[in-house]
């Protein structure tokens, strides 16, 4: 079978090349038979070329995974909301270092306490802590924020005294908000029992995240009312879900305040769902390769002409940040669809060059 589809994208390209030679081109003819034959073959050549560059992807991946033992590889681990993993006793999932990576990019503002912007890089034993200072040096700035500094050292003494403790109050909440959630009913929040040790193998118990779409609201708009009519500031809103991030400095009667604010929307903003989307997740019909598509020739066409294109930059709702389209992705219309109802809905998008993404940059 690869062997015929490979005659047939040979002969692909020597229709290509005859329908440039002007001496096809003055034989009407020949021309309209050949383009005939070029137009049947056009769709077979191109699903064969996304099967090959499939291929040569999983090629890749398998590569990588048999130099896996190759010393100079190392895992750098982003473990940006990570924190309180590792003060988590058994309850919490493993942390990015306890797993085995070498080293882990650390956001202590997330949930350990600091002040924005403010990061730890954890070294594990296989890297010299005096190649990666010198190597910062090179790359980062040498009049570093005292102010962001003094933070970290401020939440890591308070983490080291007191960060089991108070992470367990806090899952602790988090707990005791899903299940005053759930009695609510129309909210789903999500907890352990997803946990199957296959497609999700642990959860966040810290972490708040609710179902929205059942009483009518997409997620963006249960995030809106709660900001712009209760004063609670939640961490996001999707399509379909909301976000919110407990930390070490949230009480419980925040926790009373949110549950009865869900409650009242539900009360208030109830709908039955008409016109709502309820997929999440597109599975990507990928033609090119991420970095092939990226630097390619491209041209801006409007939003709706893209159909069928082959999308050369990133689209995506943030947070969380998840590409609804990607460099070399082919652009469905149930892809754009999506965009325009998540744009619709008030969702932040971002990514392309675009940014009220009227038009596209594809593939010329």
């Amino acid at each position: 079978m690869l062997d015929r589809l490979h005659d047939v994208e040979a002969r692909y390209s020597e229709i290509s090349e005859r329908l440039a030679d002007p001496s096809v081109m003055s034989d009407i003819s020949a021309y309209s038979s050949l383009m005939k034959e070029y137009k049947r073959l056009t769709p077979v050549v191109e699903k064969f070329r996304e099967y090959k560059s499939a291929e040569a992807a999983v090629d890749d991946a398998l590569s990588l995974l048999a130099s896996e033992n190759d010393p100079d590889m190392l895992c750098l681990a982003d473990e940006a909301h990570g924190t309180h993993f590792y003060f988590g006793g058994g309850s919490l999932p493993v942390s990015a270092m306890a797993a085995g990576a070498d080293m882990a990019s650390v956001s202590m503002h997330k949930s350990g306490g600091s002040l924005t912007q403010s990061s730890l890089l954890l070294i594990g034993p296989n890297v010299h802590p005096g190649y990666v200072r010198q190597i910062i040096n090179l790359t980062q700035t040498t009049s570093g924020s005292y102010l962001l500094m003094s933070s970290l050292d401020i939440s890591r003494r308070n983490l080291a005294l007191r960060g089991r403790q108070v992470f367990h109050q806090v899952a602790d909440m988090a707990e005791y908000a899903r299940e005053e959630i759930n009695a609510v009913g129309g909210y789903y929040a999500f907890g352990k029992e997803l946990c199957n040790g296959n497609s999700v193998f642990d959860f966040d118990t810290t972490k708040l995240s609710v179902h929205t779409l059942d009483i009518g609201l997409a997620g963006i708009e249960v995030y809106d009312i709660l900001r712009d009519e209760y004063d609670i500031q939640i961490e996001f809103g999707d399509i379909g879900n909301i976000l919110a991030y407990l930390s070490i400095g949230d009480r419980p009667q925040e926790i009373e305040r949110l549950v009865s604010a869900l409650a009242e929307i539900k009360r208030r903003y109830h709908t039955d769902g008409t016109g709502l989307l309820s997929q999440e997740y597109i599975d990507p019909v990928v033609a090119a390769s991420p970095q092939e598509a990226f630097y390619a020739p491209k041209k801006s066409l409007p939003l709706r002409e893209t159909e069928g294109m082959v999308c050369s930059e990133f689209v995506m709702c943030y947070p969380p940040g998840i590409p609804i389209l990607a460099p070399g992705e082919r652009i469905t219309k149930e892809i754009l669809n999506y965009i325009e109802y998540a744009k619709a809905k008030g969702c932040s998008m971002t990514g392309p060059e675009d940014p009220d993404i009227l038009h596209l940059n594809v593939l010329a």
